[in-house]
């Protein structure tokens, strides 16, 4: 694994928001969501997510979860995704989302 430095990392802008919204996306090859996510006042964004092996779309709505926003926006069958989820793949290769033990302000950025 390639060694990068501080700057490198503070280029990557990662921040806490809470899941607003979830729909079914069944035009996504692998099985998604849609999840739209408050990111305070960074704004609202859309992302495309491949959790449905975790989670339901009603046990999403209110959880708070870390996601990329500064990649530029990626087409995803019919759909524009403004963000990142990020998470980790389980024993099975399935996405564990990452989140945040106790609440913090939507927009808050990892440091």
């Amino acid at each position: 694994m390639e060694t990068i430095s501080w700057n490198d990392f503070e280029k990557v802008d990662l921040r806490a928001g809470t899941i607003l919204e979830v729909r079914d996306f069944p035009k996504a090859r692998k099985p998604a969501y849609q999840i739209r996510v408050d990111f305070g006042d960074l704004g609202e964004k859309w992302s495309s997510a491949q959790i449905t092996k975790h989670y339901t779309k009603e046990e999403l709505i209110g959880r708070q979860i870390v996601g990329v926003i500064n990649f530029p926006e990626k087409q995803i069958a019919n759909f524009m995704s403004q963000f990142l989820v990020t998470g980790f793949a389980d024993e099975n290769g399935d996405i564990v989302l990452t989140t945040v033990e106790k609440p913090v302000p939507n927009g808050s950025k990892l440091i």
